[in-house]
């Protein structure tokens, strides 16, 4: 961990706060509950262990878990009425306060933006505030890939969104919070990066990270 007293006072200053969703905001990892769903969950699970300790280039996961799983349309939208989404303890006392505070929140994933919906109106943030992949069908239903235009899809991606806020939205201060290899990347140009172990402490990520948290109480307390 760099300075405490400087990344504290970036925190505090910060005029939008990034976060990962999986493992971060939610306590599970959105792509391999759809796996289980398709009834692929034991040879999801590994894959994706790598992508987040960055054994392997993000796409090149993305792609290899998707030809395995390969959900139809129907099977996304019947996941999305049966699944229970499963809030980090603190995330939305901690999302609150920091649009109380005026600060804007965003959702920046590897997983899916049909995923993600849910857990965005949970929390209040605006679904323009999500940044995330995008799953193809064909006419049929059947799954046709994901969008390789999002920037989300590969490494690097979610720094690409970050800086596109800044030269968009006029930011000053972007602070980025997660728990993957991919959260690492953010910053720069995040002005600041936050590991979370609170679901899952990734040691390639904990040792890298600027600042390391365990729960998002210690955030609140620090605002």
């Amino acid at each position: 961990m760099v300075n405490s007293n400087k990344i504290i006072n970036i925190w505090k200053a910060a005029d939008a706060v990034t976060f990962d969703v999986d493992s971060t905001v939610t306590r599970e990892e959105g792509i391999d509950e759809l796996a289980n769903f398709c009834g692929k969950g034991e040879q999801i699970r590994e894959l994706t262990k790598q992508a987040m300790q960055g054994d392997m280039t993000f796409q090149q996961s993305l792609l290899m878990r998707l030809q395995i799983i390969n959900p139809s349309l129907t099977q996304v939208k019947e996941f999305l009425d049966i699944h229970e989404i499963k809030l980090t303890n603190g995330i939305k006392e901690l999302v609150s306060d920091l649009q109380t505070r005026g600060k804007d929140v965003y959702l920046i994933s590897g997983g899916f933006h049909c995923l993600i919906l849910p857990v965005a109106r949970k929390l209040n943030i605006k679904p323009e505030n999500i940044y995330a992949n995008k799953l193809k069908f064909y006419f049929t239903g059947e799954f046709a890939g994901f969008d390789e235009n999002q920037p989300t899809s590969r490494s690097g991606g979610k720094a690409e969104v970050i800086q596109h806020l800044k030269e968009t939205r006029g930011y000053k201060t972007i602070v980025h919070i997660g728990d993957g290899s991919t959260d690492l990347e953010a910053s720069p140009p995040a002005d600041a990066f936050i590991g979370f172990g609170g679901n899952v402490i990734r040691e390639s990520v904990k040792s890298r990270s600027q600042w390391f948290v365990m729960n998002f109480d210690d955030l609140r307390r620090i605002l």
